[in-house]
């Protein structure tokens, strides 16, 4: 029998995972041993928040992240290879989507190795559902330059893709740099650009508001050091 390869969606923080994670997933979850994983530590406290009765140090992980490198990648199917199935888990939400497990996941296929992608929370999808915009044509474009000229100059030219392609489009940045970020897409987008912001989705604290740049300007919500989503449409 041929082994599979997981992709295993993470809750996007504190979320009960009865909230966001079907019951199969759970299941998956506790039949695997062995885990290719963006952070142990956080790895571990998610699998046993799925499961409180799993025997953590009986579990394998190898860590793929910004700092593996690409020769080392290969020997990460062994258990595959071996007739064991592995589970790909990233820090939060749904791995590969801007997320370093698409490279494994990339030899994988070119390897004939099944893949077979879990439902699970995606931040990107769950903000673009509630934001009012195009979801027929989008973008995400993942993490803005962190020079402010660059960022200014990304902002504006994905506001020309909105209007000149009729396309929505999504890019994060790292929590605690939100603020910049914001005062970035206030100054470079037109005032009736409409801006979508989604923080802390799925938690208790989810705020999630569409509104145009200019009424943004007049009342700024505290976006400190929240996991946050921005998406701007006509």
């Amino acid at each position: 029998m041929s082994a599979t390869l997981y992709l295993i969606p993470a809750t996007l923080g504190d979320t009960p995972v009865e909230q966001v994670l079907p019951q199969y997933n759970l299941q998956i979850i506790s039949s695997l041993q062995y885990f290719i994983v963006e952070n142990i530590r956080t790895a571990r406290r998610f699998i046993k928040k799925v499961n409180p009765a799993a025997v953590i140090d009986d579990l394998t992980f190898l860590e793929l992240n910004e700092h593996t490198k690409t020769e080392e990648i290969s020997g990460f199917l062994a258990p595959l290879f071996a007739g064991n199935d592995m589970g790909v888990i990233s820090e939060a939400g749904c791995p590969t989507v801007a997320d370093p497990g698409a490279d494994v996941v990339a030899l994988a296929q070119q390897k004939n190795i099944k893949v077979t992608p879990l439902v699970g929370p995606s931040s990107i999808l769950l903000a673009l559902m509630a934001s009012g915009f195009n979801g027929q044509n989008f973008a995400f474009a993942g993490y803005l330059p962190v020079n402010q000229t660059n960022r200014m100059r990304a902002i504006k030219n994905l506001e020309s893709k909105v209007y000149s392609e009729n396309q929505t489009q999504i890019f994060i940045e790292t929590p605690y740099r939100n603020a910049q970020m914001l005062e970035s897409l206030l100054s470079a987008c037109n005032k009736s650009t409409k801006l979508c912001i989604a923080a802390d989705i799925t938690l208790a604290s989810e705020f999630i508001a569409t509104k145009t740049v200019s009424d943004w300007k007049q009342n700024l919500p505290d976006l400190n050091k929240k996991p946050c989503l921005f998406l701007i449409y006509k």
